[in-house]
């Protein structure tokens, strides 16, 4: 459909996304094992559970059994200050002011809470006369000479708090986190020397593997590859792909970039899918990225399959889940595929969100996929808390009010894997914490704190729209140091007719803006309000970018620009 260039469209715009220049779609075949509505369906408000998390788990003055989840660890390691500590698990009888000293706390748990809420737009700089940011600071492990963040103050409190020994992801995933949170807070002293750091350690890392990344972990004081008895962990690249392209947008230093492609590189060779836990997703959107924005050649689909399907060596299956158990959808769950039948942990899923969903900008091919996932994890995702999942389906129904409403269960399992659940039918909502200390009395610590932490990912993402089954998702939510953009939005329609949706943003309806559909290939309107509606074809996507009215619009390479802003990464032409 053309537009004359000047043509005002009324606000109740119609329009047919189906083209001749339709983007194909590439299939994920996990994805299209999962239903297109899964059941029973509802999206909660992920928003506003995480500024509900936020005001409660940061609050030193709650009351009750297992609460306050926060404390002040005095002991000042790599940074003279005093920092908070926050619970790995509600009841967690291996933390607490009184154990360790108080210095047995998580990145996982502090820096995933402390992203999640800026991603929802809470300033934690400046919040009941404290200053999270900043204490974060002292997860970067000065001390041990290693010189990056890791998740603990000191890899002994880990040992200390019957906690973990050198396990590479964990080593590499809060270097992540942190340049995510970094990202948003440009100016907070201190984080510029310890991005720069991080950046030149996982860069000489990546020269020193040489390719070669088959190793349990990484010692970074050392700089030497180490193997214990934990797998090795080649899908390591892809964290170190991630930041170092990140370091590369930040500071414009070409090494990070050569680095970047390295370490993708690596990752590509695999013979085997090399998935481990959290760090495949981010390879698949960083390769997306360079592909489109330096023009390289990597393979994403072979990445997305491998992020997807389930690994068959060392952590069997380790991928996304599809399945219905009992009469619910638990499809787009991230974990295990094959434990008991599947277990699904809710950190997982919400963190992949984050490098998947910003993925479709810069390759828009699979915006179909990636929509339907995230309808399915968004769905599923709710089954973790205990308001969401029948009693009969949890391992601790009397003790899940200690949550307060904003706690889930870490995971949700087919089969417990543990004795005295083994008669709870799936699927059934628990926690490892009776794992991870043997004799502790079982009902505790199956509250995940540090997984609902996270939830601020999905709340930055999702919004609903008019319509029930379709959502909104902010493709720039999780994007981090990205160039500049317009308003970028997925809409996935799984209904077997087209739909009218409304563009539902915060714009300022007095400003009028093109709109630009990266799945067709066009312009859709022109000249029309930001509020605007448009129309999703039957299981198909549409990609929109809200682009300033008129603008000047330009094209180099596969690239089209408006005003000198890149909306489309492969155009198919003038």
């Amino acid at each position: 459909m053309n537009f004359p260039y000047k043509l005002i469209v009324p606000l109740a715009l119609f329009v047919n996304l189906s083209c001749s220049a339709q983007v194909k779609q590439q299939a994920i075949p996990r994805v299209d094992q999962m239903p297109n509505v899964p059941q029973p369906f509802e999206i909660i408000d992920y928003n506003k559970l995480a500024h509900d998390f936020d005001k409660t788990i940061f609050d030193f003055n709650q009351k009750g059994q297992f609460w306050p989840m926060v404390w002040m660890d005095t002991s000042r390691k790599n940074f003279d200050q005093d920092v908070v500590g926050m619970y790995t698990a509600v009841g967690d009888v291996r933390q607490g002011p009184n154990v360790n000293n108080g210095m047995f706390h998580e990145s996982l748990a502090t820096m995933g809470a402390t992203l999640g809420a800026t991603l929802v737009g809470i300033d934690k700089t400046k919040q009941g006369n404290l200053n999270y940011v900043a204490m974060l600071k002292n997860y970067f492990s000065k001390d041990t000479g290693w010189n990056i963040m890791m998740n603990n103050t000191t890899p002994k409190v880990a040992l200390l708090g019957g906690g973990y020994g050198r396990d590479w992801w964990y080593d590499v995933f809060p270097n992540v986190m942190f340049y995510a949170i970094y990202d948003k807070y440009p100016n907070e002293p201190g984080l510029e020397e310890m991005a720069r750091s991080i950046a030149d350690k996982f860069y000489e890392a990546d020269k020193i593997l040489a390719g070669n990344y088959d190793y349990s972990y990484f010692d970074y004081g050392n700089m030497k590859p180490m193997k214990n008895n934990i797998c090795a962990q080649p899908d390591a690249s892809a964290g170190h792909a991630w930041v170092l392209y990140a370091a590369y947008k930040k500071f414009g230093d070409k090494k990070y970039l050569d680095g970047t492609i390295s370490a993708l590189k690596a990752l590509q060779s695999q013979q085997t899918n090399p998935t481990y836990e959290l760090l495949m997703p981010f390879g698949a959107s960083i390769a997306a990225r360079v592909n489109a924005e330096q023009g390289q050649n990597f393979d994403v689909n072979k990445m997305l399959h491998w992020t997807f399907d389930g690994t068959p060596i060392c952590r069997e299956g380790w991928g996304v889940l599809v399945g219905n158990w009992n009469g619910y959808d638990i499809s787009g769950t991230v974990g295990s595929t094959v434990d008991r039948g599947g277990y699904g942990f809710l950190m997982n899923t919400y963190d992949m969100a984050w490098p998947m969903v910003p993925m479709v900008r810069y390759d828009q091919s699979y915006a179909t996929a990636i929509g339907k996932w995230m309808l399915n994890a968004a769905n599923a995702s709710k089954f973790f808390y205990p308001e969401h999942m029948a009693d009969e389906h949890e391992t601790i129904p009397t003790l899940a009010s200690a949550g307060k409403g904003v706690i889930a269960y870490e995971g949700i399992i087919k089969k417990s894997n543990m004795k005295e659940y083994e008669s709870v039918q799936a699927p059934v909502a628990q926690g490892d914490g009776p794992l991870w200390v043997p004799g502790q009395n079982p009902p505790q610590s199956q509250l995940s704190v540090y997984g609902s932490g996270h939830v601020g990912i999905f709340g930055s993402i999702i919004k609903k729209t008019n319509v029930d089954n379709i959502l909104q998702l902010d493709l720039l939510a999780t994007d981090f140091f990205r160039d500049k953009a317009y308003p970028t939005y997925l809409y996935y329609n799984p209904s077997a007719e087209a739909k009218s949706v409304t563009i539902n943003t915060d714009s300022d309806k007095s400003k009028k803006v093109d709109l630009y559909d990266m799945v067709s290939g066009k312009f859709i309107a022109k000249n029309v309000d930001a509020n605007s509606k448009v129309t999703v074809p039957a299981n198909g996507s549409a990609v929109i970018v809200l682009v300033p009215a008129n603008g000047k619009v330009a094209y180099s390479g596969t690239k089209m620009s408006v005003n000198g802003v890149v909306v489309d990464y492969h155009a198919k032409g003038k």
